[in-house]
């Protein structure tokens, strides 16, 4: 985490920002210890600092979760009001940008050893190609996914959540038609 932060100083510095920073971490759970600083302890001394802007950038997370959403754009801007600071903002992760999926689809298929995609190897289950027309193949193809292992029967089976959760939603998707249709609810018919 420390080099990553030091090559985005460097390349913000190469375009002219100037901006300090700091280093924290989160995901304290528990009495063990954890990597310093901590994210809250860190907001606090840098409002009492005098501080009143804070960015922060989730460096660690390529997608939007509970650590994001809740952690930093909720808990940790109280945490930073209550130290002083009155402007709060973060970074979006990376989520779906394009460049980025390109990225982690090549790193996927580079870590598959039968697929071979991005290498010379003549022995390679899937043609040699570039991650997009392999998905253009796969998308042209509409190749339909492969049934549940243990097939789609009732009870505590491997198969079973796929059936039982297709019935549920049919059953769900009933209950609002007799809702939105009638007016009434349908355990009123009861």
């Amino acid at each position: 985490m420390e080099e990553c932060v030091e090559l985005i100083m460097q390349e913000l510095r190469g375009r002219g920002i100037l901006n300090h920073h700091t280093l924290a971490y989160q995901s304290r759970v528990g009495p063990v210890e954890w990597l310093k600083p901590y994210t809250d302890d860190a907001i606090t001394r840098l409002g009492r600092q005098g501080q009143r802007s804070l960015l922060t950038v989730p460096i660690s997370f390529v997608s939007e979760n509970i650590e994001t959403l809740e952690e930093i754009d909720i808990e940790y801007r109280e945490v930073a009001e209550k130290a002083g600071i009155e402007n709060w903002g973060r970074v979006p992760t990376l989520s779906t940008d394009a460049t980025f999926i390109e990225d982690l689809a090549r790193a996927v298929m580079e870590s598959l050893p039968y697929t071979n995609v991005l290498t010379e190897d003549a022995a390679s289950l899937v043609p040699r190609g570039s991650i997009n027309e392999l998905l253009d193949t796969y998308d042209g193809e509409r190749l339909p996914l492969p049934a549940p292992e243990g097939g789609l029967t009732w009870g505590w089976t491997k198969g079973a959540e796929t059936l039982n959760g297709r019935i549920a939603m049919l059953t769900v998707t009933i209950f609002i038609a007799v809702e939105l249709l009638t007016g009434r609810s349908l355990f009123s018919f009861f």
